[in-house]
């Protein structure tokens, strides 16, 4: 099994957050278990970024970005195609979450592995059989 993170993901585990353990241990499994792997949209990436930026600083964010690009982590980074904005799109479309999000459902769906988050907005998705999800601690 494999896992798709989404930003609210990375970040629990960039700002040492109640389930970083656990987004820990997807990553160890990623370095450590051949065919696990630890799926990243650029789009979830960029989020990650923005926020890591607004939070701690240019110079965080801008070492997180190189290190994610340059697979110093163990996090498989999937580019946005046509399809997969056009998919991202109609989900959007469809339901009431962020359009980024879309991008972390959109591939999970696509790799068929469970997206881990905490995002409140992906319940309706779920409930609906749109994707299995690995549920992180909400943040209050």
């Amino acid at each position: 099994m494999s896992v798709c993170f989404d930003a609210f993901a990375l970040l629990t585990w960039l700002q040492e957050e109640p389930g970083a353990d656990q987004v820990e241990e997807f990553l160890n499994q990623a370095t450590g278990e051949e065919g696990f792997f630890c799926f990243v949209s650029i789009i979830n990436l960029g989020e990650v970024y923005y926020r890591l930026h607004r939070a701690r600083g240019a110079g965080e964010a801008d070492a997180f970005w190189e290190d994610a690009r340059q697979g110093r982590l163990p996090l498989s980074l999937v580019e946005p195609t046509p399809r997969r904005i056009l998919q991202a799109a109609r989900l959007k479309a469809r339901y009431p979450i962020a359009f980024a999000d879309t991008f972390a459902v959109q591939l999970a769906q696509e790799m068929q592995v469970p997206l881990a988050t905490g995002d409140p907005e992906i319940h309706l998705l779920e409930r609906e059989g749109l994707l299995q999800v690995i549920w992180l601690p909400q943040q209050t």
